[in-house]
């Protein structure tokens, strides 16, 4: 059974940074993305950064040069460095991993919380 830990979350003021990490255990195999994804109050779950395997990376229009995702694949974690932080940044953020095949391969972390206010 594959599990995603996530930790880094927390409070911090408009304007600073966070640095969010994701380790995933257990049997994983041919992984194909590996990803962060969002959800604030009252909203639907939005992306905000995957990687894939390959290398190619994708980021939400509203976080582009402040987010940037990265990846161990050595110990299958993630991270994602968050800067210039914004109070609509405020969300619980949630690790996902999608590994082939997808149909029955898609896992999520209990969620670390990020808030952003004086």
């Amino acid at each position: 059974q594959v599990q995603l830990v996530e930790s880094g979350g927390g409070l911090v003021q408009p304007g600073g940074s966070l640095n969010l990490s994701c380790a995933a255990s257990g049997i994983i195999n041919n992984v194909y993305v590996m990803g962060w994804h969002r959800q604030a109050p009252g909203k639907e779950r939005e992306l905000v950064a995957r990687i894939f395997t390959g290398g190619n990376i994708d980021y939400n229009d509203s976080v582009k040069g402040r987010f940037t995702i990265s990846r161990d694949n050595a110990k299958n974690t993630i991270f994602l460095q968050m800067n210039s932080l914004r109070p609509r940044d405020t969300a619980v953020y949630y690790c996902n991993l999608k590994a082939i095949p997808l149909w029955k391969s898609n896992y999520w972390g209990q969620g670390t919380q990020v808030t952003v206010s004086f």
